[in-house]
């Protein structure tokens, strides 16, 4: 079969074409090319992060690869079946896991068995969401498509060493579910947690947390916030982080992240993290930024119709809108809220594919 050719560099042009390609290829069994891999970027091509996701979907298959190194601007995967089982794969460089575990666990959901992925890298890192937002919200998100997982946090790990570890632990699907996600939501109340690792002191967390209340209950309302302050003595380098929760009346859970860097003063982070759940929370919607481009491949390969209201669409979500309609066929409708300033239902019929392995 001749490879489906996919164009890297349209749209996002990094990484999320990679993640949502490799992950299609595998569950529908159809080889792919991609070329101008991340051709926008300072530094094109593969990176550890890319090409440790491609090699455990290789492995995962039983497939094959071309282009398989650092710096690769395109690859040929041609995968197998999904077998599922243990495997462990380490980026040895602070690539985010959570970037990885984006790309393997639609494969996992369609294996013949229960998998675990023993993965070392890098866990709270910027440009991506830390892995507290895929355990603590997006997995919320995932049980309403029927999808199981979880993620044990072994270590943590920060930029540039990595060295953080997550074993992540996948049971497979029959199918997947659709969702209706589209009714406005009603604030009830933030939790989160603020912490450090390494040499810096356990003040830069009581800031951060102090900051990001402040920030909410004044643009928010008096609204009950509570963020838990701790040292990470089992960490792995030094870091600080706020990772911030909305829960709403109807169970949903809208995120916030902030990720300290030098020079950044701590108050700054509280209220970045702050400022990214205010942004969901005031349009009332049902999925945050970071889980809108993530439920794309989910809601294409359900039974049955899905509906979720989201904010703006990001740059991830209309790449994985693209690529995953490319690969699958399916149509997704977006419909624009009048009622609502830039809110949107995101509607697709999906494919109900059924996994054939179980």
């Amino acid at each position: 079969m001749e490879p489906i050719v996919i164009d890297g560099s349209l749209l996002e042009g990094g990484g999320q074409t990679l993640r949502i390609s490799s992950a299609l290829s595998a569950i529908l069994g159809v080889p792919i090319r991609i070329h101008s891999i991340r051709a926008g970027r300072s530094t094109p091509g593969l990176r550890p992060q890319h090409l440790t996701g491609l090699n455990l979907i290789k492995d995962l298959t039983n497939g094959s690869m071309e282009g398989g190194s650092i710096g690769s601007t395109e690859i040929t995967l041609r995968p197998g079946q999904i077998g599922g089982g243990e495997f462990s794969v380490d980026t040895k460089t602070a690539g985010s896991i959570t970037l990885i575990i984006q790309a393997v666990l639609p494969c996992l959901l369609f294996a013949g068995k229960r998998s675990v992925i023993k993965m070392k890298g890098g866990t709270n890192v910027d440009m991506a969401p830390p892995i507290d937002y895929l355990t603590d919200i997006f997995s919320s998100f995932a049980k309403k498509f029927g999808a199981h997982f979880s993620c044990k946090l072994i270590r943590r790990g920060f930029y540039p060493k990595g060295g953080g570890e997550v074993d992540l632990t996948v049971e497979p699907v029959k199918q997947l579910s659709c969702v209706t996600l589209d009714q406005p939501q009603t604030i009830k109340c933030v939790h989160g947690i603020s912490f450090v690792a390494g040499t810096i002191p356990i003040r830069v967390a009581n800031e951060m947390a102090s900051s990001a209340t402040s920030k909410i209950q004044n643009s928010l309302g008096k609204i009950p916030v509570r963020i838990d302050q701790y040292k990470d003595d089992k960490a792995f380098g030094n870091g600080t982080a706020i990772i911030l929760s909305c829960e709403t009346t109807d169970g949903m859970l809208l995120g916030g992240t902030g990720l300290g860097k030098p020079r950044s003063p701590a108050n700054q982070v509280g209220q970045e993290a702050a400022d990214e759940l205010i942004e969901s929370c005031s349009r009332k919607v049902c999925l945050d930024q970071y889980a809108q481009d993530q439920v794309i491949i989910f809601m294409a390969l359900a039974g049955g119709t899905s509906r979720v209201l989201v904010g703006p669409l990001s740059l991830h979500t209309r790449t994985a809108i693209h690529v995953t309609s490319q690969l699958t066929g399916v149509k997704f409708e977006v419909i624009d809220l009048k009622t609502q300033p830039e809110t949107f239902i995101i509607e697709c019929k999906g494919m109900g594919i059924v996994n054939t392995r179980l």
